[in-house]
């Protein structure tokens, strides 16, 4: 008895020296802190507290009896959901858009990051760079407006070059089967150039010793980047994957929702959308809680299972 008192005796004295150390770090270096403290409370305030909302999908919510006043009705909502027809379309174009980006929108700031890294004259690597990253600050509603413009039926830069070569303009904005390909590649052109600038700053971090024996053992230019740039940029690539596949549901609202007409409908309209217009314009605010909330289970879902294999298979993941 009294070596287990002895030994309790001094795991709270060890606690009091830690938690003396740990105000004593705060305040001697408050300022960082504080610095910290501002992203704490935005997340606290709006992306935290907002969850309060969440049980408005199990409830029969009206804006007169508030959230907590709302008849508790369960899984009715989801099953409601579930049960509707168009629940196996939604899924499928959601998915469709989001594995297409994925599979196109991933290698390629890889490819360009490598390209821009292996360019040798200084002034031609800073252009490339430039102009590539240049598209991400474009608005989503003028980048729409520019896709419009470019495949108009009549004014179109697309349908111009089609006419003067012998062929026939057509409406490619209004094709279901063309909407998809649209939509990825244009945001592909948008992106890479803003996403392949993680790729050359970890690029940068290889040991140029490594390159140097590379070059003394003789190995290629493609050998070296296949053996010593790839190997070293793949902890990176990893992470980003993770992440990419925990947001593969949520595909981007405002885009989407641009690029939209009665026509190519059957092929543009994804679960993003249709909560904007069941819950916003039709005010089904409990069944637009749960279908959001299920987009969002998926990405968890998603997200700790590509996070458990890359785990397994490499010592890359992100807990």
């Amino acid at each position: 008895m009294a070596v287990a008192s002895s030994r309790t005796t001094q795991v709270r004295a060890s606690h009091r020296t830690h938690h003396r150390e740990a105000w004593r770090r705060i305040r001697r270096h408050w300022q960082l802190y504080l610095v910290l403290l501002l992203p704490l409370i935005y997340l606290a305030i709006f992306r935290y507290w907002p969850m309060y909302g969440v049980q408005i999908a199990f409830r029969d919510f009206t804006p007169v009896e508030g959230i907590t006043g709302s008849p508790w009705i369960g899984l009715v909502h989801f099953e409601r959901f579930f049960n509707s027809y168009q629940f196996w379309d939604l899924l499928r174009n959601t998915l469709g858009i989001s594995v297409y980006s994925l599979l196109a929108g991933f290698p390629i700031p890889i490819i360009l990051a490598i390209a821009i890294n292996e360019a040798r004259r200084y002034y031609f690597k800073k252009a490339v760079q430039m102009v590539t990253y240049a598209p991400h600050f474009i608005s989503t509603v003028v980048m729409v407006g520019i896709i419009l413009q470019f495949l108009d039926p009549r004014i179109g830069l697309i349908n111009k070059a089609i006419a003067e070569l012998g062929g026939a303009p057509a409406n490619f904005i209004a094709r279901p089967d063309l909407f998809q390909s649209i939509y990825v590649w244009s945001g592909v052109w948008q992106g890479m150039g803003y996403a392949s600038i993680i790729y050359i700053a970890a690029l940068s971090s290889i040991d140029p010793q490594l390159e140097e024996a590379a070059i003394i053992d003789g190995a290629s230019r493609l050998q070296k980047i296949l053996y010593i740039d790839l190997p070293g940029i793949m902890p990176t690539a990893i992470i980003l994957l993770i992440l990419n596949v925990g947001q593969i549901m949520n595909v981007g609202f405002e885009k989407i929702y641009l690029m939209q007409n009665p026509l190519n409908l059957t092929t543009s309209e994804v679960i993003s959308t249709y909560v904007y217009k069941v819950g916003l314009l039709r005010a089904q605010y409990s069944f637009a809680a749960a279908v959001g909330l299920f987009n969002s289970v998926i990405d968890l879902v998603l997200l700790v299972t590509v996070n458990q294999i890359a785990r397994k298979i490499g010592d890359t993941s992100l807990w």
